[in-house]
């Protein structure tokens, strides 16, 4: 494929990091504790069988949001915690143009289409694994796609 190609969204940075485990309190003894992230927020979902703790490294345009997942139910999908580094966050300038174009082109999405993610922004998940209808996808990593506010795309473009 072309590196020129011209596509009607960019991806602006990373913008957060999801770690998985069977137990919070230990991701939190170190990313908190020990490497001092400050918590920013709390979210539970019994649909995404979650209870994660919202963490921030950085400010401004270039803060990074790093989860720390542990799920309701172990025996319950999805499972958070398997693997133990969940999925990546990246900022999206359009994430309705990204999801139409990258779909027009092979690109296989998850369940669930653009929704209200932990944070409050719009996100959309490029699954890990491609299929026969969809070639294309995350190579085993689970990609969220993430709706980048005004004031980050300003910062980032």
């Amino acid at each position: 494929m072309s590196s020129v190609v011209s596509r009607p969204f960019r991806v602006l940075g990373i913008q957060q990091v999801a770690i998985g485990g069977p137990d919070k309190q230990r991701l939190k003894t170190l990313w908190v504790d020990m490497l001092g992230l400050d918590v920013t927020g709390n979210f539970v979902s019994e649909r995404e069988n979650v209870d994660e703790d919202i963490c921030a490294m950085g400010r401004g345009a270039h803060v990074v949001e790093v989860d720390l997942m542990q799920p309701l139910d172990l025996d319950k999908k999805p499972a958070v915690h398997q693997t133990p580094l969940n999925h990546i966050g990246l900022w999206i300038d359009d994430l309705p143009k990204a999801v139409e174009w990258l779909t027009a082109r092979g690109v296989r999405f998850a369940p669930g289409g653009i929704r209200k993610g932990a944070a409050g922004h719009d996100i959309c998940f490029l699954h890990p694994k491609s299929n026969e209808e969809f070639p294309i996808a995350g190579e085993g990593v689970l990609i969220e796609l993430v709706q980048a506010p005004p004031e980050i795309i300003a910062a980032l473009r």
